[in-house]
């Protein structure tokens, strides 16, 4: 059987990294443990689709800031991976 879900689609933008990557987790879960009917799998596999865009779309911001911006002596300005 499905959980329901905690949030609602049209809120998931709302939810952080943790909270989306824990809801898809447990998607998964009830995925693999093989007590869904057809529609629930379908269910369950579009809204861990949503999720896992969701998830993407952090991973690319925290990305983005994580990138430091580097000046050359010619004023050229480009960004670079920061590393630590």
């Amino acid at each position: 059987m499905v959980p329901e879900p905690e949030i609602s689609d049209t809120e998931i933008k709302s939810l952080s990294f943790e909270q989306a990557l824990k809801e898809l987790e447990n998607l998964v879960r009830c995925l693999d443990a093989g007590q869904m009917s057809l529609e629930e799998m379908i269910a369950a596999c579009e809204r861990g689709t949503t999720l896992k865009a969701h998830c993407d779309a952090k991973l690319a911001q925290g990305r983005t800031k994580i990138e430091q911006i580097i000046v050359s002596s010619d004023n050229t300005v480009t960004t670079e991976e920061l590393t630590i």
